[in-house]
């Protein structure tokens, strides 16, 4: 699938992405994954905000945003969203989702692909510094699957 040289790969939909830096899954992840690794994203998005670091902060929220995506349960046919609920009472509140360590990698990883992917198409377009600033978002987001 990937080189030797490769330390990861990730299947997306139709076709494996191969990656040359070194990926791993913490292992003192609980088993829910998602909760821990939102934790640590919240507490590094607090500290980005008050350093000012905007790019940073919007990474890390859409990283957030993704885990939050991930663990919402499908939704069941005839399943409306328009369903009467009383103020406080908790009825609108459903279980999560329980994501491992490696569905909060891959998530993670999807992220840095589609970002890199997208500065590609933004270099063949000549616009470099959108390129750029692409990918230097990748390389922040790479700091959340060493």
């Amino acid at each position: 699938m990937c080189s030797a040289t490769t330390f990861a790969s990730v299947s997306l939909a139709t076709r494996s992405v191969c990656y040359d830096f070194p990926m791993t899954i913490p292992s003192d992840m609980s088993d829910d994954a998602g909760r821990d690794m939102k934790a640590r994203l919240r507490a590094d998005l607090r500290t980005a905000m008050k350093d000012r670091r905007s790019i940073e902060a919007k990474v890390i929220r859409a990283l957030i945003a993704a885990i939050d995506n991930a663990e919402a349960p499908p939704a069941h046919e005839g399943q409306t969203a328009r369903a009467h609920h009383h103020f406080h009472s908790g009825s609108a509140e459903i279980e999560r989702l329980l994501l491992s360590g490696a569905r909060v990698h891959d998530l993670i990883v999807a992220d840095i692909h589609e970002r890199e992917r997208a500065a590609a198409e933004m270099e063949r377009l000549g616009m470099m510094d959108r390129a750029d600033a692409l990918r230097a978002e990748a390389a922040i987001a790479k700091h959340y699957v060493d």
